[in-house]
């Protein structure tokens, strides 16, 4: 039986509900925006300045800035602070992903749970702590027309602009994982199980990612 579940997922795919109800039915531990404070804890980085920097990257303007910038000084309104774990003159777009990539290690090396997102399923195949004959890595995805009605619905998008915030927002997990990873998102060979989320439903697919689980 698999211990770890990583869930990458498609925005409005219904990835973060699905991730929830896995962990709810095996009775482990969720990780999702929790990792944002666990990260801003070790690393000096404000939670606001993760939250809203952590897959910012497919902008040119804030490409360059992040990639290129330096620790700043103290009150410069970045959310740094000094933190010599980092190291001094780390650009912002590694120290946030060394951060989260920390915290997701150590959250598996705690036992079963399931993370969402955030690089977790490469983080963990390519780290020597972690067995991968225990991980399930799972990529979720939908058909268009059903992430926007979701997203419109559950997330508060305005319909007139959903679908290309949508493909904007998918764009960006695409952009920070290919950054970060050298790996494909969504690519089939970097995952155990791509499912459509849109065949069953969130509750019934949560229950057959549930049963692979049980099974491998």
């Amino acid at each position: 039986m698999k211990k770890i579940i990583t869930i990458s997922r498609e925005y409005g795919s219904g990835g973060h509900s699905i991730g929830k109800m896995i962990a709810g039915l095996l009775n482990v531990p969720f990780y999702d925006k929790e990792i944002i404070d666990m990260a801003a804890q070790d690393s000096g980085l404000s939670p606001d300045f993760i939250r809203k920097t952590e897959q910012n990257i497919s902008s040119g303007l804030l490409y360059t800035l992040l990639l290129g910038a330096s620790y700043a000084a103290p009150g410069t309104g970045t959310g740094v602070t000094s933190n010599p774990q980092a190291g001094f003159g780390t650009p912002l777009a590694d120290q946030v992903f060394n951060a989260q990539r920390k915290v997701i290690i150590n959250l598996a090396k705690k036992g079963p749970c399931v993370i969402v997102g955030r690089c977790a399923d490469y983080i963990l195949t390519q780290s020597p702590e972690i067995a991968t004959e225990d991980l399930l890595n799972v990529f979720i995805y939908a058909p268009l027309q059903d992430k926007v009605k979701r997203a419109i619905e559950q997330k508060g998008l305005d319909p007139a602009t959903a679908e290309k915030d949508v493909r904007l927002i998918d764009k960006r997990r695409a952009n920070h994982y290919n950054t970060f990873t050298e790996q494909t998102w969504g690519k089939r060979c970097h995952y155990d199980l791509l499912i459509n989320s849109s065949l069953f439903g969130l509750e019934k697919t949560a229950e057959f990612i549930v049963e692979a689980v049980k099974r491998t």
